[in-house]
C-alpha cells in the first residue's frame, strides 16, 4: 500500500513559480515510480512529468518539457517527490496529484495504481 499526499499548491502571478510536494509513504515506496498529473474541471487528466523509482529516469509531456522540473528524494523513509514549475500561464491553472505504481521506469499513462488527493494550483493576475 502506498500514500501519497501533496502540497504547496496556491495563488501564483503569470510568469512565477511554484514548487510542489509529494510525499511518498509506504514499506516500498522507494520501488515505485511517482507521476505528476493535472486536471481541469471539464477536461481530461494529463501526465505532465514522471520518474523513476530511484530517480534517475524521467519522462516528460510536451506542455511539461522546459518548464517543469521533477525531482526525487529517498533518502528518508518517506520519500518526497517535487515538481518545479516556472514561467506558469494562466493555463496551468489546474488542480494537480501525484501519482505511483510499483514499478522501475515510469509512466505517464492513467494507469497508477494509488493517486493522491490532490493540490490547487491557480495562475491569475
Amino acid at each position: 500500500q502506498l500514500q501519497l499526499v501533496e502540497s504547496g499548491g496556491g495563488l501564483v502571478q503569470p510568469g512565477g513559480s511554484l514548487r510542489l510536494s509529494c510525499a511518498v509513504s509506504g514499506p516500498t515506496s522507494d520501488q515505485h515510480a511517482i507521476g505528476w498529473y493535472r486536471q481541469v474541471p471539464g477536461k481530461p487528466r494529463e501526465g505532465l512529468v514522471c520518474i523513476s523509482s530511484n530517480g534517475r529516469s524521467t519522462e516528460y509531456a510536451d506542455s511539461a518539457r522546459g518548464r517543469f522540473t521533477i525531482s526525487r528524494d529517498n533518502t528518508k523513509d518517506t520519500n518526497m517527490v517535487y515538481l518545479q514549475m516556472n514561467s506558469l500561464e494562466l493555463e496551468d491553472t489546474a488542480r494537480y496529484y501525484c501519482a505511483g505504481r510499483r514499478a522501475f521506469y515510469c509512466s505517464l499513462g492513467q494507469d497508477q495504481s494509488y493517486w493522491g488527493q490532490g493540490t490547487q494550483v491557480t495562475v491569475s493576475s
